[in-house]
């Protein structure tokens, strides 16, 4: 029995082969469309033109819209040809014959819309898998250790590994292009030794799954921004007091990760984000992993692994434990070693766990610990007024 998303995929499925239909029956309409003046039916044409309105009846709207388009008649354009010669006004003429073929862009923009809302249909779908193989890879890691390259990876998980692999290609159909060194990953995970779960970790994964992530949250999809003319707002001269705060009950947990990874992808200054387990994942860490770069003019470049932990609390504070529990955690993780550790919230911290972190941080205790609490991320969000926007937040 399938899951309702395979019901809604399989019927994606159908309107987009009706689609591959309906754009070859227009490619062979233009290419069996008489080149000269005619006036008899062309019965091949005919068929093709039926064809093409029985699919479109087919195709589903979306939003509710879906092209309305009528393959041209042989006889009518001629008789438009011939009027045009009889009023002898070639740019008009012209006009008509360059947009003879324009309701294509129709198809077009049915298509384009169409992954829309495919990508937004597998959208939480693609981030569990997504979250699940960072897990099945950690898990993996841990079970072979450093076997020698050349070794089979005998762990049950590889199975686990490749079964999500192929079901984020099912999921991603036609609507996202498969990634960079996507078949390097099905390479390796098919012949299973341990260096391939090396190349995996370190060249396949990273490239594969920033690929995914980028295109499933529409960085390019335009915002609505309810004016259409903003000198009107200028002219208007609004005034009123400046909110500092920002409205933190917009966005979930999932939501409050994004953002943060968002504001660290862009960073200057850092490199290689990622996501290292899901949300709320039984550990309660590991949310986000960067690497920080500190540039010495005397004396070099310095990278140093920065993890932080994600805690989109509003009803409650950060305690000491909270903070001294996930310092703790960190001795059970795996290399390479965490420098800093960043606890960010939506909330803020209790006067016990500012003290805490300040002794730590002042023993020179390994990682150092920094807060960002609500009031550090709104000034740090000030400055970003796209991530302002993009996550709704205002």
């Amino acid at each position: 029995m399938n899951s309702p998303l395979m019901d809604a995929l399989a019927k994606f499925e159908a309107a987009e082969a009706n689609l591959v239909k309906l754009e070859r029956l227009w490619d062979e309409l233009q290419k069996l469309f008489p080149p000269g003046n005619v006036l008899d039916s062309d019965p091949e044409y005919e068929d093709r033109c039926r064809l093409f309105a029985t699919v479109l009846k087919e195709l589903p709207k979306i939003d509710g819209w879906k092209p309305d388009v009528t393959p041209p008649d042989p006889a009518d354009v001629t008789q438009t040809r011939l009027d045009f010669m009889e009023l002898g006004d070639p740019f008009a003429e012209a006009q008509f014959e360059s947009g003879l073929w324009a309701d294509g862009r129709q198809i077009r923009e049915y298509r384009f819309r169409l992954n829309q809302k495919r990508r937004a249909l597998i959208r939480d779908a693609l981030i569990s898998l997504i979250d699940a193989i960072d897990a099945e890879l950690y898990a993996i890691r841990q079970e072979v250790g450093d076997a020698e390259p050349s070794t089979d990876v005998k762990s049950p998980r590889w199975q686990d590994l490749r079964s999500r692999v192929n079901q984020i290609e099912v999921l991603l159909g036609s609507s996202m292009g498969k990634p960079q060194r996507w078949s390097d990953l099905l390479r390796h995970l098919h012949f299973g030794y341990v260096g391939d779960l090396r190349d995996i970790e370190v060249n396949d994964w990273p490239v594969v799954k920033e690929a995914l992530r980028t295109g499933l949250y529409g960085l390019n999809e335009p915002l609505p921004v309810g004016v259409d003319d903003l000198s009107e707002l200028v002219a208007s001269k609004p005034n009123g007091t400046v909110t500092t705060e920002l409205a933190w009950r917009n966005i979930d947990d999932e939501g409050f990760e994004r953002l943060l990874f968002a504001l660290i992808a862009d960073e200057p200054g850092y490199e290689n984000p990622e996501w290292l387990m899901q949300t709320r994942a039984p550990d309660k860490g590991r949310d986000l992993s960067v690497t920080r770069i500190r540039a010495d003019r005397l004396s070099g470049t310095f990278r140093e692994r920065v993890v932080i932990q994600c805690k989109h609390w509003l009803g409650k504070s950060v305690a000491l434990p909270d903070v001294a529990g996930t310092k703790d955690q960190m001795s059970l993780w795996a290399d390479p070693r965490v420098d800093i550790l960043i606890v960010a919230t939506s909330g803020r911290f209790t006067a016990d766990a500012v003290q805490w972190v300040e002794r730590h941080n002042g023993a020179g205790i390994s990682p150092r610990i920094e807060m960002w609490p609500e009031s550090h991320l709104e000034r740090l969000l000030a400055a970003r007024p796209h991530l302002i926007a993009e996550f709704g937040l205002r």
